[in-house]
């Protein structure tokens, strides 16, 4: 792709988001009902392509369990206020009713209350205790201390996640985490992210991560892009991690998922990402808006209770059915936010693509356009894709 020169001495890449692309239809069609969306993760297989992301206000041990008897997998944050209290409903009832000029300092105290490792040993034996996978995960800054806890749990998966992670950290400091080290002492699958560039992914598969997690402030409670000014449009970042796994792939032998991370509201945001390359999805306010997840309408970005400086804010998500209903259907609703995965596999079969990895083939364009074109009369009315 050409660099666009911004001034002199300094030229840049152009990269698309995932509202500036759309797929095309092929010759072949397919019945929905011969489509396979199930997705494989080692030794872990999930009826849906789905990561619920490590929220406080989407996965709970209750709702982790829920998500995962619906197919897909909910990561845990060991770093929420599951593990510092041990009754959070309350505070998640203050969090969501607060005046918006409140939420930010008031996110900062209760953050800082400690993690107690007890707390993330028992939150996690009581997901396991219903049968369902259980993932969790951490910071890299605090997966030494913490990690220990979740695997006396028997933990199955595990998510290092920071908002940007990287094989290879510098510090004058304490020694950082050595993620190749890390990964390969203990004995559990490990999802390491996130990353928006080829390299970036690259490395991090090098480290003997099972997923990369691609995707950079792009979450729709995040801050991170106005606050440090980083990222990268999701459909070039899945496309760069695609291309890493494709050239790992080729160097040894070893198939890395690309986790698409944030950047996804409706069931077509969803297909763009699997068909830009990613083997599954990694969601947050789409599950926020479900009237049994834990935020009670409402959402907040993993990072808006820092406590020196906050990349994420609290969003209001007004229930619009449960988690089934967000992930399975039926929708009642004409704006693409009910029945997520439903739409997956109806656009996979309307392109005839059988499966995850053969729609990886299908072709996209670039177009801005797609929302707006012969939209007039939706926009004017605020209905459909005009809301």
């Amino acid at each position: 792709m050409a660099d666009v020169e911004i001034g002199i001495g300094k030229s840049a890449r152009l990269a698309y988001g995932l509202e500036d692309v759309s797929i095309v239809p092929s010759r072949r069609t397919r019945d929905p009902e011969d489509v396979d969306i199930s997705w494989q993760l080692d030794a872990f297989g999930f009826p849906l392509p789905l990561m619920a992301g490590p929220l406080d206000a989407v996965v709970s041990p209750r709702s982790a369990v829920a998500i995962g008897r619906l197919g897909g997998l909910a990561a845990l944050n060991l770093e929420g206020l599951w593990t510092r209290y041990e009754d959070p409903g309350p505070l998640l009832e203050e969090i969501a009713s607060l005046p918006a000029e409140s939420v930010t300092r008031r996110l900062q105290v209760l953050y800082a209350e400690p993690v107690r490792p007890e707390l993330v040993t028992a939150r996690i034996r009581e997901i396991g205790e219903s049968g369902v996978v259980t993932c969790a995960a951490v910071s890299p800054q605090r997966a030494d201390a913490l990690v220990p806890a979740a695997l006396e749990a028997e933990l199955d998966v595990l998510v290092v996640q920071g908002t940007v992670v990287s094989a290879e950290h510098v510090s004058k400091g304490s020694e950082p985490l050595n993620l190749k080290r890390f990964i390969r002492e203990i004995d559990i699958p490990v999802v390491v992210g996130g990353c928006v560039s080829y390299q970036a992914a690259l490395h991090l598969m090098r480290t003997g991560a099972v997923g990369v997690l691609a995707g950079v402030g792009s979450g729709e409670a995040c801050t991170t892009r106005g606050v440090l000014g980083l990222g990268v449009p999701q459909a070039t970042a899945i496309a760069d991690a695609a291309g890493a796994r494709t050239r790992h792939l080729e160097e040894t032998g070893v198939y890395v998922h690309v986790i698409a991370e944030g950047g996804m509201e409706q069931g077509g945001d969803i297909a763009k990402a699997i068909a830009c390359g990613a083997d599954a999805v990694m969601l947050g306010a789409p599950l926020a808006a479900a009237e049994d997840a834990p935020g009670r309408g409402a959402f907040w970005g993993s990072h808006a209770g820092h406590g020196s400086l906050p990349r994420g804010t609290r969003i209001a998500t007004p229930p619009i059915g449960t988690l089934a209903d967000v992930l399975l259907g039926p929708a009642t609703r004409d704006d693409g936010r009910l029945n997520l995965f439903g739409a997956l596999r109806t656009t996979m079969a309307m392109c005839g693509y059988a499966s995850l990895r053969e729609f990886h083939k299908a072709e996209v364009v670039v177009s801005p356009a797609i929302r707006t074109e012969g939209k007039r009369l939706q926009r004017a009315q605020s209905v459909g894709l005009g809301r």
